[in-house]
């Protein structure tokens, strides 16, 4: 009688790979920590698709950068200046390691609390901000207030939550919804501020 194989574990990938732009096919280093997840490779496909690929000139923040997927993504099809900002020191090291390896002068690694840097940027100054906060955290009001005034009148906002955020939801924060997915646990909201 043949045997069956025990069920495979799931687990994190251990890297993950910038899937467009200059440093296409670069694989990024996943750190197995707590409430660490990578944003799919086919919602980053999708999210740049709705950007449209070319963000040569954008001035972007990634504020939960985690691996740094979202922000180096961006760097890599041509925004002039990424801020990845990230509070845990390991995290941070490894970022600031990447950026050094791409000799990416585009990108700028800060190691931060992501709710006090991004109320510290100036206002209006930002094309891109992204908001990956751990799911678990109950952070997503906070940083939604948070990056708002950042945002140039023109900039977007990528939010990644665990469940759908609709007009009600955002309308405190001043933002509209331009696009939505939804890929397994991950929502995805492309926000624009309202006038």
């Amino acid at each position: 009688m043949p045997r069956t194989a025990p069920p495979a574990r799931r687990s994190l990938p251990n890297q993950v790979r910038i899937i467009g732009g200059l440093w296409k096919r670069t694989p990024l280093p996943v750190a197995d920590r707590p409430g660490l997840r990578p944003t799919p490779d086919r919602v980053r496909e999708t999210l740049f698709n709705w950007l449209g690929q070319d963000l040569t000139g954008w001035r972007c923040v990634d504020a939960f950068a985690g691996t740094g997927a979202l922000g180096l993504e961006a760097a890599s099809r041509g925004a002039a200046d990424v801020l990845l900002v990230e509070a845990e020191g390991p995290l941070v090291d490894q970022l600031r390691a990447v950026a050094k390896k791409l000799d990416a002068r585009n990108v700028r690694v800060q190691r931060g609390n992501a709710l006090t840097v991004l109320s510290a940027l100036p206002p209006g100054g930002v094309d891109l901000v992204f908001l990956d906060p751990p799911f678990d955290a109950d952070l997503f009001d906070k940083a939604l207030a948070a990056a708002r005034p950042a945002l140039s009148g023109e900039g977007f906002l990528y939010l990644e939550a665990p469940s759908e955020w609709d007009a009600p939801a955002l309308a405190p924060h001043r933002l509209e919804r331009v696009k939505y997915l939804k890929a397994g646990a991950v929502h995805g909201h492309l926000l624009r501020p309202v006038a």
